[in-house]
């Protein structure tokens, strides 16, 4: 900020003029330079000659109006705006209307006009100019900075993104070269990319620091940081190799951390060192606090005198975190595709399974085939008991055959992630007890089913289709691994926030150590002997579990049977 502001007075009251001028030289807080007119053509004959900061109007001139001289004076083309009050010698809120609607900053009125009034209108005009000077700035940056940021992430190649990002950096900062060096490993490094002739530099980042006034400095690089006690000029030396050196040059403020924005890159056989802008690129990951510095995108000047501003500085730290995203985009490309390869290979797994699977297929399909030419050879022959029992065997494995598609398919959707959750409010306590009741009329008088409740089950949200994939599929497995019968518990507790669901066999139980892997497709027990079975029920029951925002887990001992216990929020965040 200037030391001194321009005011001008167009006034043609010369007493006012005076008492204007003597207002403000008695400002404590700033000083002025000021120039005075009695008419609005001299007030803007000297618009033309000098730059005004602030510009005190009368709204009555002998040649023009106030409005129309502020209406002239603000189509003309400035570079900075000029701030300007409206004086009047009656305290009309129409005038003051018309004054701040064409461009006024403030409107005073003459006899009301008071020595800290005056003053602290100037200072305020004055406020509101720098900041719409700043803004402006801001916005020009802003523009340029979009602009670049497009060009440089209109590619997903790695090596695209960084060719476009040094040119374009070049133009943007009108500078002799722009490079971009890479950090490797153990802190060794190399020029990735060049908008010239890239210098061969080597690796070496270790840090020896330099400093005026013997004042204490740290200079961290691995974490792109600057740390002094002492207002000092820091000069910062490290090798890179036989023939290059990195200088770090910035004053810093007492007790100051600041971001490592400024370095030094020359060859050691420089007698006047070029001063080169440097600053940081890190890689965001998973919203880590602490980023991964991946390298330094450094600018280097045409004149070895040339200083960079600061809006330069912000340009180029800007340009870095659009650069860090586009870098990390490529990245995520490379794995994509990395990923796609590992598809390949599992696809090709996937056919491999198929083989298992079918298995599953042509047990239940021999009983079926079995039972139809039974009957139909010997349908004569078979009293209705026979009979029946035939019926039941090829209803019973069509059934089974019937879950054992709709799971393949379920588990298919479920990998491809299209499976979606639609929640309605369910009243679970008959959703519940219609399901089990539904489950008990089909099984035989080994097994029964007992349900527990507790607790308030009221506004709960969830998917029914999905619901019924939980429960059946645990009941399903609590009843198959009972081959000996017995009861099946299910405790329902609906908590204040959530419903807790437990089912509870005295069946066969699980070895420990296949128990951290049953919630893998085909995964199941080693002790299930000839139960029939694919290992995707938990799978299955897993992935509805966590569609709704629950949890689930597995408690077993083997030969005393198994507890599975469901958590599922009242309401999931969708809802």
């Amino acid at each position: 900020m200037p030391d001194t502001w321009t005011l001008l007075i167009i006034d043609d009251c010369a007493e006012d003029r005076k008492i204007y001028r003597r207002y403000l030289l008695k400002d404590p807080q700033n000083s002025y330079q000021i120039f005075e007119a009695d008419s609005a053509e001299e007030g803007l004959a000297l618009c033309q000659s000098i730059h005004c900061d602030v510009i005190l109007l009368d709204f009555c001139l002998p040649d023009m109006s106030g409005l129309d001289l502020l209406e002239r004076l603000k189509k003309r083309k400035v570079e900075a705006p000029v701030s300007i009050i409206m004086l009047t010698g009656r305290g009309d809120e129409a005038v003051a209307v018309q004054a701040m609607k064409r461009g006024a900053h403030d409107y005073l009125v003459k006899q009301h006009l008071q020595l800290d009034v005056l003053q602290l209108a100037v200072r305020n005009a004055i406020k509101q100019s720098c900041l719409e000077v700043k803004l402006s700035k801001t916005q020009e940056r802003q523009r340029l900075i979009a602009t670049t940021a497009l060009r440089i992430r209109q590619s997903l190649n790695l090596e695209e993104i960084l060719h476009t990002a040094v040119v374009e950096v070049q133009q943007l900062l009108k500078c002799d070269r722009v490079m971009v060096y890479q950090f490797t490993s153990d802190m060794d490094g190399k020029i990735v990319a060049s908008s010239g002739e890239p210098e061969q530099i080597c690796n070496n980042l270790w840090d020896t620091c330099y400093q005026e006034e013997s004042s204490f400095v740290t200079t961290q690089v691995a974490h792109s940081t600057i740390t002094t006690k002492q207002k000092n000029l820091v000069v910062a030396y490290s090798d890179l190799g036989e023939n290059h050196r990195w200088r770090c040059r910035r004053r810093i403020s007492h007790n100051h951390e600041a971001s490592l924005s400024h370095l030094c890159f020359q060859t050691k056989e420089q007698l006047n060192p070029q001063v080169n802008l440097v600053v940081p690129i890190n890689l965001n990951q998973n919203n880590n606090p602490n980023p991964k510095l991946w390298g330094f995108l450094i600018a280097q000047p045409i004149s070895q005198d040339r200083l960079w501003p600061a809006d330069e500085v912000e340009i180029l730290n800007q340009v870095s975190v659009q650069l860090a995203i586009a870098i990390q985009q490529a990245e995520l490309l490379a794995m994509t595709q990395a990923a796609l390869i590992k598809e390949k290979e599992l696809n090709k797994f996937k056919s491999q399974i198929v083989t298992i699977v079918s298995h599953e297929y042509r047990t239940p399909l021999a009983s079926i085939l079995a039972a139809a030419s039974t009957i139909k050879q010997h349908g004569a022959q078979l009293n209705e008991s026979r009979k029946n029992r035939f019926l039941q065997i090829i209803e019973q494995k069509t059934r089974h055959l019937s879950k054992l598609v709709d799971d393949m398919l379920l588990v298919h959707q479920l990998e491809l992630d299209k499976t979606k959750f639609k929640p309605q409010q369910l009243d679970l306590l008959q959703f519940t007890s219609e399901l089990i009741e539904d489950q008990q009329e089909v099984l035989g008088d080994r097994h029964e089913l007992i349900l527990q409740i507790t607790g308030n089950h009221q506004s709960f949200w969830g998917d029914r289709g999905l619901l019924r994939q939980i429960l059946l599929n645990l009941l399903s497995n609590a009843i198959k691994y009972s081959p000996e019968g017995g009861n099946i518990e299910i405790y329902l507790n609906g908590k204040e926030s959530e419903i807790l669901l437990e089912i509870q066999d005295k069946g066969i139980g699980i070895p420990l150590a296949d128990q951290e892997n049953l919630f893998k497709s085909f995964s199941r027990g080693s002790n299930v002997d000839t139960i029939p079975g694919t290992g995707l029920g938990l799978v299955i029951t897993k992935a509805c579990v966590e569609l709704h925002g629950g949890s689930i887990s597995l408690s077993s001992q083997e030969g005393q049977g198994t507890k599975v216990t469901v958590r599922l929020p009242k309401q999931h965040s969708n809802c």
